[in-house]
């Protein structure tokens, strides 16, 4: 497998993919964790359960949600013993077409609160495309951070059971990043993930079972490691109380020494919602709460029922 990146100054460069993780670099104070908080929210968001599961073929059976889902979370940052809502993040699903093939297109919008704009204002949506059997087909991110606006994209094709992507990041200035990148097993990108992994069944999974699979994020491929817990109940900020389902979101230093980045929790029913998330920062920490839903698929069975 390589990597092909391109620079549109006239230089090419080739090597082979290295692990990463997609956690943005700190910067000092506020404007740091605001910013790495929301990357988390992504990340947390959409690397749902299930993926112990992935394999070489993308086609899968949509087992989890309809078009005309809407789910809204609330998003809180911890500085100093202080909890403060820095923003809100909304998902939206709906049948489409792409190239005139039956599709699900993905909506993913991030919005920093007035108060938080002061420090950082927070603009980003995320849009993708899969087929009516979740295969990925397109991604694109448009992302406002501060006084810095990036688009990036990836398109997906398939050919001999070989999964191919083509990335470009775009800045505001007019410059391009361009690579290229084909594995065995399918790729996914943020939103794609999500829709196949919430169909897949965890009944099987064991306590400390470690998931992998690569993500195109627009710019690179990156190899993701998430890792079962158990079972935990947990509060929504819609005064109700889920069973869920645990997983860590991990990262590896170069000795090969693991940390948490994130640890988050899905409903343990068959619409595998995240209902709340917990990332650790370099300043801080952050929450992400589940607020609302609407157009689920199924009753949310894991709400625990006082008696």
């Amino acid at each position: 497998m390589k990597t092909r990146t391109r620079i549109k100054t006239g230089t090419e460069i080739t090597a082979r993919t290295t692990a990463s993780v997609i956690v943005a670099g700190a910067r000092e104070g506020l404007l740091a964790g605001c910013r790495k908080a929301r990357i988390l929210l992504l990340a947390g968001l959409l690397c749902c359960v299930g993926t112990a599961s992935l394999r070489a073929q993308c086609p899968a059976e949509n087992k989890a949600f309809l078009s005309g889902e809407h789910v809204m979370y609330d998003l809180y940052f911890n500085w100093k013993f202080i909890w403060k809502k820095v923003g809100l993040a909304s998902l939206t699903t709906n049948t489409t077409t792409y190239h005139q093939q039956p599709a699900y297109r993905f909506n993913l919008l991030s919005v920093s609160s007035k108060k938080v704009d002061f420090f950082f204002k927070m603009r980003d949506t995320l849009t993708c495309y899969v087929s009516d059997h979740l295969e990925p087909m397109y991604f694109r991110k448009a992302a406002e951070e501060g006084k810095r606006y990036t688009v990036d994209e990836a398109w997906f094709s398939y050919k001999d059971g070989v999964s191919f992507v083509k990335q470009r990041r775009t800045w505001r200035d007019g410059r391009v990043q361009e690579m290229e990148y084909n594995d065995s097993r399918c790729i996914f990108d943020m939103l794609s993930i999500l829709a196949q992994a919430r169909s897949y069944d965890p009944a099987d999974y064991k306590v400390g079972e470690k998931i992998h699979f690569p993500m195109a994020t627009g710019r690179r491929v990156e190899e993701q490691t998430l890792i079962y817990r158990g079972r935990e109940n947990i509060e929504a900020n819609n005064d109700t109380t889920y069973r869920c389902l645990v997983f860590s979101f991990v990262e590896y230093d170069e000795k090969g020494k693991e940390s948490e980045v994130i640890t988050f929790f899905i409903s343990d029913d068959d619409n595998h919602l995240p209902i709340r998330l917990d990332m650790y920062l370099n300043f801080g920490s952050a929450k992400a709460f589940l607020k609302s839903v609407r157009g689920n698929r199924y009753p949310l069975t894991s709400a625990i029922v006082d008696k």
